[in-house]
């Protein structure tokens, strides 16, 4: 047998099989959530493997983004209608943020979800570097990132996609 016959037998589609084998688990394999620990404003922690099991919203902000706060009476609205049927947000304020100006805006603004002040940084880290406000990370029940927004929230997408994970678990 030929060498170039060999390849055409064997080693070409050999090749080819494991190819499409490893680009059909890129585009099904799902990214965890990095494991990571929130502190709230309050002092309490919030572990990731915590909240396996709902569907988290990490929203990354600053008190200084316009975009960020237009978006929050929407954000506390989803909030309220999903939280019941185990939906989470973590509200993550970005490191150059001053704390009491955090604690000023979480105050006035009555946010009912925890809100977490990323004091040195590792958070944005963690979730890819985040440099940008706002940015959005919704996560499955699993623990897998399921998607992530930078820029402003479309609501309207958003409620489809609780809708639609959340009445899927049962709830």
């Amino acid at each position: 047998m030929s060498i170039v016959t060999m390849l055409k037998k064997f080693v070409i589609p050999f090749l080819l099989t494991v190819l499409l084998l490893g680009l059909a688990f890129s585009l099904s394999g799902k990214q965890a959530a990095p494991a990571v620990t929130f502190t709230t404003l309050e002092g309490k922690t919030i572990d990731m493997q915590q909240l396996k099991g709902k569907m988290v919203l990490v929203n990354f902000w600053a008190t200084t983004c316009p975009g960020c706060i237009a978006e929050m009476p929407q954000l506390i609205q989803a909030y309220r209608k999903h939280q019941p049927k185990g939906f989470e947000v973590v509200a993550v304020a970005m490191s150059y943020d001053p704390a009491e100006q955090v604690r000023t805006f979480t105050t006035k603004r009555q946010l009912p979800f925890p809100v977490t002040l990323d004091a040195d940084g590792t958070l944005a880290k963690a979730f890819g570097d985040v440099k940008l406000t706002p940015t959005a990370v919704l996560i499955d029940q699993q623990g897998n990132i399921i998607a992530t927004t930078v820029g402003e929230l479309d609501f309207a997408k958003l409620d489809q996609q609780l809708e639609s994970q959340l009445g899927r678990a049962g709830a």
